[in-house]
């Protein structure tokens, strides 16, 4: 089967700092790749290379063609929605305001899921009695779920996720899971960036560790629960 994200030998930098050192990974239609590896290890920069953000080398193709000189905006129109680090919300505007922006028709792919606003008050029901809030004073949490219903409005195929349960309380913890296999429900692929590795082991077909810029382990949750050294060597503090 032909991945629907192929990366092969990426490297990424920031300035003259050698952040990326030959990355490779794929993920395949409606799959949740969970990207684990400790902070500073090289996740969030694969992100933001795939997303166009940051000077890359090497090969990044989405369906088979390549992202090489692509704007953001352009990869996003391609499919690839993506939830950064830190809760980026129109702060003056209110919750529905916020999630009306993200929506689009899918220009990409004719199949692909289309989302309403009823859809988002439905997966987060706290959305729907905040709607009328305007974002910039909703808790942590809520804006957390607003951002991931944001780029969900935008009917990507594929979303790249980065630390959404970071800060959360644990049932808001839970409802993030629940949102993650909602989104394998309806055929959306993910690649989770996630410290907490409960919920990156619960949700995800596969995982991939990453240590230094580099993919030290890539296989099933199965695989990781059974390599008791790797997770000490790359995951534990």
């Amino acid at each position: 089967m032909n991945a629907m994200l192929h990366i092969e030998d990426l490297h990424a930098y920031y300035g003259h700092s050698h952040i990326l050192q030959g990355v490779s990974l794929s993920v395949q239609a409606g799959e949740i790749v969970a990207l684990l590896g400790r902070n500073g290890s090289g996740r969030s920069t694969t992100a933001k290379a795939i997303m166009g953000l940051v000077d890359w080398r090497g090969t990044l193709q989405w369906r088979g063609h390549s992202l090489a000189g692509l704007a953001p905006h352009d990869i996003a129109q391609r499919g690839l929605g993506y939830v950064p680090e830190g809760r980026e919300v129109f702060s003056a505007l209110t919750v529905a305001q916020n999630l009306l922006l993200g929506q689009k028709k899918p220009q990409h792919k004719a199949s692909a899921p289309v989302w309403s606003v009823e859809d988002m008050y439905q997966l987060f029901p706290q959305l729907r009695q905040r709607q009328h809030t305007r974002a910039g004073v909703l808790s942590g949490g809520e804006q957390q779920m607003l951002t991931l219903c944001r780029t969900l409005m935008g009917a990507p195929e594929l979303m790249l996720i980065d630390e959404p349960t970071e800060g959360l309380a644990p049932q808001l913890v839970t409802l993030v899971g629940q949102f993650l296999q909602t989104l394998r429900q309806r055929g959306i692929a993910v690649l989770l960036i996630e410290q907490k590795l409960s919920i990156a082991l619960e949700v995800s077909d596969r995982v991939v560790l990453m240590g230094q810029g580099r993919i030290v382990f890539s296989g099933t949750p199965e695989q990781l629960r059974a390599r008791p050294e790797v997770r000490q060597e790359w995951l534990q503090v």
